[in-house]
């Protein structure tokens, strides 16, 4: 018989597997998978699917009643700390209760501080044996959006750029498409498809017309899309005001934009006025707004003025870098992170959890961006 802790590490492994099935549907709530098992076989399996629907164990719960099978006595295995707040589904420890379960394994306790360890203390009190920790730093990377937003209120944002080995994103007539390889772009669109919301500045609008959907095989969809534009200059004809999805676009505007323009603008996307900073919208402040609207994650898709102010300013938590093996040169050129930049060794931005995949003949860099 294997050891009890390789066991709960193996089905807590398909847990995590079911539960990133969620991805990109469920916020602003987590991932969380779930798994029944009873003398060591699945009797039930679930994940959220989508905020506002049956939570991971509820999902799991049901799985088993529908194959037949009783949970009575069974062991739980789930990705995240159950719920034990009414909300927008009842709470998930009661569920669990009620339904006779022996033991509850949990990777990942609650990062919310007001709800942390409170199932855990309800369970025991039912005589419910109760393991967590299992997995933990695993089920932690996989919420790290929820996380940040539950502890910071602000999204967690990822800066996510293309460009040749030597940082370009375009030429200096603004000649980008396409730098990257189709598995680059691919793997790109995943990273859009998860995040709540996707930002650019006004540049990246009126040089490229970009549409800013997701798009994976034939299915066409869209986030909320932001774009910052300190003086109103996005036009009426370009793609994010005008599309089937414009009224997932916000353009951020300062008071200095024109009234007229904004005023236009207005009738077709959602503009928003925000304070200024060095003469465009001051980014921290947007950020406690939207974490205030429900955004847990953010993706920036640059140009580099607008990659650089989340950098230096420290407002990032993640890079995702593409690399062609490509050299462009020419000092007009446009680099991916811009900006004034450091003046000392001493003051560069630091990377760490550095991981590097192979992508076609291009190299993925992600990272998580300064001090632990």
């Amino acid at each position: 018989m294997p050891k009890t802790a390789d066991m709960d590490a193996s089905f807590m492994e398909m847990a995590l597997w079911l539960a990133q099935r969620g991805r990109g549907c469920t916020s602003p709530n987590p991932m969380v998978g779930a798994l029944l098992v009873k003398r060591g076989e699945i009797i039930g399996e679930g994940w959220h699917r989508k905020a506002g629907g049956p939570h991971a164990e509820v999902e799991a719960l049901r799985d088993a009643a529908r194959r037949g099978n009783n949970s009575d006595g069974s062991t739980l295995y789930v990705t995240l700390e159950p719920c034990c707040t009414h909300g927008r589904t009842p709470p998930c420890s009661e569920a669990i209760i009620a339904a006779g379960i022996q033991r509850v394994v949990v990777a990942a306790t609650d990062p919310n501080p007001k709800h942390s360890g409170r199932a855990y203390s309800l369970f025991r009190r039912a005589g419910i044996e109760v393991c967590s920790g299992v997995l933990v730093e695993e089920a932690t990377r996989l919420n790290e959006n929820f996380n940040h937003w539950i502890l910071q209120g602000t999204p967690f944002v990822t800066v996510k750029a293309a460009m040749t080995l030597d940082g370009k994103i375009a030429t200096a007539t603004g000649e980008s498409k396409w730098i990257t390889g189709t598995q680059s772009l691919a793997h790109a669109m995943k990273f859009r498809a998860a995040a709540d919301a996707v930002l650019v500045g006004v540049n990246t609008v009126l040089l490229d017309d970009p549409a800013l959907t997701v798009r994976i095989g034939k299915t066409k969809a869209a986030k909320r899309r932001i774009i910052l534009d300190s003086l109103a200059r996005t036009t009426l004809d370009s793609q994010i005001v005008s599309d089937e999805f414009a009224l997932l676009t916000t353009i951020v505007v300062t008071k200095a934009a024109p009234k007229r323009r904004v005023a236009s603008l207005a009738k077709r996307v959602k503009v928003v006025v925000a304070p200024s900073c060095k003469g465009r919208p001051n980014l921290a402040w947007l950020l406690r707004r939207l974490g205030g609207e429900g955004v847990t994650s953010l993706l920036v898709e640059g140009g580099g003025e607008v990659n650089a102010a989340f950098l230096l300013e420290g407002l990032a938590q993640r890079a995702a870098f593409f690399y062609a093996p490509k050299i462009l040169g020419d000092g007009d050129s446009r680099r991916a992170v811009a900006g004034v930049g450091a003046r000392r060794l001493a003051r560069v931005i630091s990377l760490r959890e550095m991981e590097w995949r192979r992508l076609g003949e291009d190299l993925l860099l992600t990272a998580r961006v300064g001090t632990a």
